[in-house]
């Protein structure tokens, strides 16, 4: 297995906070800010960042046991774990036992290839969620709590507005929102997505694991960050039409 090529890996992108379109229903609490886990699958094996931090600990203290004692972690699931990831994703580990420096431990190439190829995920999609992101001007006409409804230019949202604020700017981040094909997009108000838009995709830039998607939604364009599998299952280019989805706990209100 040559993993220095990592052609075989399978890349996912998932956001915690703002949820996947598969958790809307199943009634667990929304986190107050959207954050993301990046992961490379192989072999039914997913690699993370505590197995980033776990390699790059072997790479520092020289040996598994010398890792696992730095990150405060039980050496038996510590190995445990890396043969795991070495059936998947092959030798990342070489072991050299005994001598006069008594052994110790390297990583591999592959573990290197590995290890840059999920920094350059983390930071693509890192780079492009703090650069997207769309904001409206509005007017509240409506309180309930923390959530107001705002009347803006691409209609009324609602989304976290602070009290007593009335003249308000809406900002929409790329990384809160949902793309949906027409015919398979949730009826409005029938997930706790209430947000619901409607547009026309403008652009599609891709990298090699996310896409930044422009949408037309009618007075502004509003930007949206999907994986690149995203883009092929639901078909996005320029001039598709899309529904638009997004949380009013992920939609922040300021006073302007």
């Amino acid at each position: 297995m040559d993993i220095t090529a990592i052609g075989f890996v399978h890349i996912t992108v998932i956001l915690s906070g703002a949820r996947r379109p598969d958790m809307e229903d199943c009634g667990e609490p929304s986190a107050p800010d959207p954050t993301f886990e990046a992961r490379l699958h192989a072999g039914g094996v997913e690699f993370g960042d505590r197995d980033a931090t776990l390699l790059r600990a072997v790479a520092e203290e020289g040996s598994l046991n010398a890792a696992a004692g730095t990150l405060g972690r039980s050496y038996s699931r510590a190995h445990q774990r890396l043969v795991d990831l070495e059936g998947a994703f092959g030798p990342l580990v070489e072991r050299t036992r005994g001598g006069a420096g008594g052994g110790g431990s390297t990583l591999t190439d592959g573990a290197r290839a590995l290890l840059a190829r999920y920094d350059r995920l983390r930071a693509e999609f890192t780079g492009v969620a703090e650069a997207a992101e769309t904001v409206v001007e509005g007017r509240v006409v409506e309180r309930t709590g923390e959530l107001a409804v705002v009347e803006t230019e691409v209609g009324r949202v609602r989304a976290l507005t602070p009290p007593d604020a009335e003249a308000v700017q809406v900002a929409l981040r790329a990384d809160a929102v949902t793309l949906h094909a027409p015919e398979d997009a949730p009826p409005a108000g029938g997930t706790s997505a209430r947000n619901r838009l409607e547009g026309i995709v403008q652009t599609v830039e891709a990298g090699e694991a996310v896409a930044t998607v422009t949408v037309d939604a009618g007075a502004v364009d509003l930007a949206a960050l999907v994986t690149v599998e995203s883009i092929d299952r639901l078909g996005l280019a320029p001039g598709v039409p899309v529904v638009v989805t997004f949380k009013a706990t992920a939609t922040r209100a300021v006073p302007r």
